[in-house]
C-alpha cells in the first residue's frame, strides 16, 4: 500500500514553499523520521512532519507525487517537544519550518547517503559503548559561599524559569556545574543543555566541565556544538546528544535546537549578549526560545548574568508585580568581605580620567600611563580595552578630503597597517594600501582614528624604556622589555592562536593585554589589576535606544577581569577616559550599581513606549537599488492599511515608513527597512502572520521588481 507522508524540507520563507511537501511511501513513518526526497534535480534530507489539518494534500493529483528516495535507518524520530519548538520558532519569527528544521540539523546528514552513514553510526556505537569509567571517581566539590548555597537552594525548590544576578567573580559557573552535577547524579538518564555566547568563550568551559563530569560519566559525556567544529565533529556531537549519550551539551545560540530527549536543565550563561540573536535566516533568539523550550519540555532554565537584559531584568521583578522570572542574587564576589558591590567588597576602584582636561590629542592620559606604569614594576598585569579592530578606521588626504571609502559599500575601508590593507569589515573587500591619494595624487596621506593594532604601536612607544622586575619564577631577568599582546579577530585568524594568547596571558608572560570585546567578557585572568577603556562616550548619544545598555553591560564585564584573585582583589581599578565623566551611566558604573541604572534605562523606555513595553518588528528589503527596496516596503504598508482595519487591529498597530538601513549598501545590494510597533504581542503576530501573504503578492508586483530578498526581524536588536 502507498502512503502519503508529509515531508519538511529546507526552503527559505520568500518562496511561498512554507509548510510540509508531500511524498509517497511504501510504509508507514513515525513523525520525525529523517527521510531523503526528490525536489526538483536534487536530493534533499528531510523530516517527515505530522499529517497537515486541511484536505490540500488529498487534492493533489496522484501521478504528480514523487516517492522517498530513502530513510535513515539507525537514527531514531525526532521527538514532539522537538518538533513543537521548531514550530513555534517558525511561527514567532515568520520564517519557513522546513527553514528552521532542517538548519537545526548537523550538515553532515543532508550529504551522506545510507551506506555511509550506516559506517558512521557503527562507529559512533564503538566509540559510544565502551567509554563509561568502571570506578567513577568522586569529584571533589568546591566549597560553596553562603550566596552560592542560597542560590542553589532556591534553584532547587522553586519551578522558575531563574535569573542568576551575579556579579563578576560572584562563582556563577560554579553554581552551573553544582546545578547540573545535582540533576545528574538524581536521575541517571537527564540531560542538560548549558549555552554560551561566542565560540571563544566555549573552550575554557568545556575544560572546567570535563575535568568535573568525565570521570564520573566518561569521555562523551560533554559534548560542544558551535560553528567553529568541522562537520564531521558536529555530527558526532549531535549523533552523542540525540542518542542521549552525552549528558551535557556545552553550545553557542544553535545549540537551543539540539536533539536532546532527556533535557531536564537549561543553563544561558551571561544572557544578555546579543550574541543569542541570529542576524540571518532565521532570527531567532537563542535565550528566549531556551525559555520557550524549558516550558514545553518540563525542564528548569537558568539565566545567568552579571548585567541582564533589561527584558529578564524586567520580567524578574516581584511576582505581585507581574514578574514571571525567579531572580536569584549573589552581589559579592568570591573571597570580597563586604555583602553589596556598593560598598566594595573586592570590586575595581573606578576612577574616570576628564579627557576635557588633558593634553589635546592625547590617547593614553598621563595618570592612566603612570598607573600602568606602577602595575608592571609590582609584576601585576593591565588590560586595555578598544572596541575597533584594525590599525585605524579610515586613511584620509588632508589636501582634497578622500577617505577610504568602500565602492562595494557605504562604509569606509579600515586600514589595518600589519599586512599594508584596506580592508571593508562588512563585504570583506580588501587591496594594498595606495603610495598617495587616487583622487589628487597627494603622497601624504595619514590614518584618522584609532584600532587595536594603532593603540598596540602606541603603548610599546609609551613603554619603551619601562622594564620589568625580576622574577626567578617566572624566569624573568632584570631589564627585558614590557611585553604587549594584542587579542582581537585579525590576532587570533589561525586556528589556535586564540588559546595560545591566552596561555600567555594566564602564565604572565604578558604585562599589558591590548584588544577589544573579545577579552572584555567570561574570561579568569588572575592576574589583571587594572582595567583601562578608551574612548567609550560613542554609545552615549546613539541613536539606538539599546546603545547604553549594552555600553554599560560591556564596560561591567571588562571590569569585572581585574582583581578576580582575592588576594590582590583590595587595588584593582578601572579607568575610564571620557569627555562626559558626570553622566548618569558612569555614576552607575562607578557604584557598580546595575540595579540603578536599569532603574533608569527601564523608566526612560516605559516613557517612551520602548521595548519591554511594547513590542517591534523590521522589514527589511534588499535590492539593486535603493528606489526598489523602499518601494516594495512603502507598497507592502499601503496594502496593509486595508488588512489592518479587516482584522480589527488599527489601535494596536503603527507602522513607521520605509528608511534606508543605517549602513544602506553592502557589497553593492540596497538595504532599507521598516518598522512596525506595537502594545501588544499577540497583536503583533497576528498582524505579522497575515501580512506574510501581503509581501508575497507586493513581491509579484510592479513594485516588487528587481528586488533581491526581504525579510521578517521579531524583537529586533539593532534598528
Amino acid at each position: 500500500m502507498t502512503l502519503r507522508l508529509p515531508v519538511l524540507v529546507h526552503t527559505p520563507a520568500h518562496s511561498q514553499l512554507a509548510g510540509p511537501l508531500t511524498y509517497l511511501s511504501e510504509q508507514a513513518l513515525a513523525a520525525g523520521t529523517l527521510v531523503r526526497v526528490p525536489l526538483g534535480k536534487r536530493e534533499l534530507l528531510g523530516v517527515v512532519w505530522e499529517s497537515p489539518t486541511d484536505r490540500a494534500s488529498s487534492a493533489l493529483d496522484p501521478e504528480k507525487l514523487r516517492p522517498l528516495v530513502g530513510t535513515l535507518d539507525g537514527i531514531a524520530p525526532l521527538t514532539l517537544a522537538w518538533r513543537q519548538l521548531v514550530m513555534f520558532a517558525a511561527n514567532y519569527y515568520q520564517r519557513s519550518a522546513g527553514e528552521v528544521a532542517l538548519a537545526a540539523l548537523p550538515p553532515q546528514l543532508r550529504d551522506l547517503n545510507t551506506p555511509q552513514l550506516a559506517r558512521r553510526l557503527k562507529r559512533h556505537a564503538k566509540t559510544t559503548g565502551a567509554d563509561l569509567p568502571n570506578n567513577p571517581v568522586a569529584i571533589d566539590s568546591v566549597a560553596l559561599t553562603e550566596e552560592q548555597m542560597g542560590a542553589i537552594a532556591r534553584f532547587d525548590l522553586e519551578v522558575g524559569p531563574f535569573l542568576l544576578f551575579g556579579a563578576t567573580g560572584s562563582g556563577k559557573t560554579e553554581v552551573y556545574l553544582h546545578s547540573v552535577q545535582q540533576l545528574l547524579s538524581r536521575d541517571p538518564s537527564a540531560q542538560a543543555m548549558v549555552m554560551v555566547p561566542e565560540i571563544n568563550l566555549t573552550p575554557q568551559l568545556e575544560a572546567r566541565f570535563r575535568a568535573r563530569f568525565n570521570p564520573l560519566y566518561g569521555d562523551n559525556a560533554v559534548v560542544s556544538l558551535h560553528s567553529g567544529m568541522t562537520p564531521a565533529q558536529r555530527l558526532r556531537s549531535w549523533l552523542a546528544a540525540h542518542s542521549g549519550v552525552a549528558r551535557i551539551v556545552l553550545g553557542t545560540r544553535m545549540a537551543v535546537f539540539a536533539s536532546l530527549p532527556k533535557l531536564k536543565l537549561i543553563i544561558v550563561d551571561e544572557e544578555h549578549d546579543p550574541s543569542y540573536k541570529s542576524q540571518e535566516g532565521a532570527r531567532y533568539s537563542a535565550r528566549d526560545l531556551a525559555v520557550y523550550r524549558g516550558w514545553l519540555e518540563g525542564a528548569k532554565v537558568l539565566l545567568g548574568s552579571a548585567t541582564p537584559a533589561l527584558e529578564s531584568w524586567y520580567h524578574s521583578r516581584p511576582a505581585n508585580e507581574g514578574g514571571r522570572y525567579v531572580r536569584l542574587e549573589m552581589p559579592s564576589r568570591i573571597g570580597a568581605n563586604a555583602a553589596l558591590p556598593t560598598t566594595g567588597g573586592g570590586f575595581p576602584l573606578v576612577r574616570r580620567v576628564d579627557m576635557n582636561h588633558q593634553p589635546k590629542k592625547c590617547v593614553i592620559s598621563p595618570p592612566l600611563l603612570d598607573a600602568i606604569v606602577q602595575r608592571v614594576a609590582r609584576g601585576e598585569q593591565s588590560m586595555v580595552f578598544l572596541n575597533r579592530r584594525g590599525y585605524a578606521p579610515v586613511l584620509h588626504c588632508a589636501d582634497c578630503d578622500w577617505k577610504s571609502e568602500c565602492p562595494h559599500c557605504s562604509a569606509y575601508r579600515v586600514f589595518h597597517k600589519i599586512d599594508r590593507t584596506l580592508r571593508c569589515h562588512h563585504c570583506g573587500f580588501a587591496e594594498r594600501v595606495p603610495r598617495a591619494c587616487p583622487a589628487c595624487g597627494n603622497p601624504d596621506i595619514a590614518p584618522l582614528g584609532r584600532g587595536t593594532e594603532r593603540l598596540e604601536e602606541h603603548l610599546a612607544e609609551l613603554l619603551a624604556n619601562v622594564r620589568r622586575p625580576n622574577s626567578v619564577s617566572e624566569q624573568w631577568s632584570e631589564g627585558e622589555p614590557v611585553r604587549i599582546a594584542r587579542i582581537d579577530a585579525d590576532s587570533t585568524r589561525l586556528k589556535g592562536e586564540l588559546e595560545s594568547q591566552l596561555a600567555r596571558v594566564h602564565s604572565g608572560e604578558v604585562d599589558v593585554l591590548v584588544g577589544t570585546q573579545m577579552i572584555a567578557k567570561g574570561h579568569d585572568f588572575r592576574r589583571i589589576t587594572l582595567v583601562a577603556t578608551i574612548n567609550p562616550d560613542g554609545a552615549l548619544f546613539s541613536s539606538d535606544f539599546r546603545a547604553p545598555e549594552r555600553l554599560f553591560s560591556l564596560l561591567m564585564q571588562a571590569a569585572g577581569r581585574a582583581g578576580r584573585d582575592a588576594g590582590i582583589s583590595g587595588r584593582s581599578e578601572m579607568w575610564l577616559q571620557t569627555f562626559h565623566p558626570k553622566h548618569p551611566l558612569f555614576e552607575a558604573l562607578k557604584r557598580h550599581d546595575y540595579p540603578a541604572f536599569a532603574a533608569q534605562q527601564l523608566k526612560e523606555r516605559e516613557q517612551a513606549a520602548m521595548p519591554p513595553f511594547s513590542f517591534q518588528a523590521l522589514v527589511r528589503a534588499e535590492a539593486r537599488t535603493q528606489d526598489v527596496a523602499q518601494g516594495f516596503l512603502t507598497a507592502a504598508s499601503a496594502a496593509a492599511a486595508d488588512m489592518i482595519d479587516v482584522e480589527h487591529l488599527t489601535p494596536h498597530i503603527t507602522l513607521y515608513p520605509a528608511v534606508p538601513m543605517t549602513i544602506q549598501r553592502v557589497a553593492n545590494v540596497e538595504r532599507a527597512q521598516m518598522l512596525i510597533e506595537s502594545p501588544s504581542r499577540a497583536a503583533l503576530q497576528r498582524f505579522l502572520t497575515a501580512w506574510q501573504a501581503v509581501l508575497h503578492a507586493t513581491r509579484q508586483q510592479p513594485e516588487g521588481k528587481g528586488l533581491i530578498r526581504w525579510a521578517v526581524d521579531v524583537d529586533p536588536l539593532a534598528i
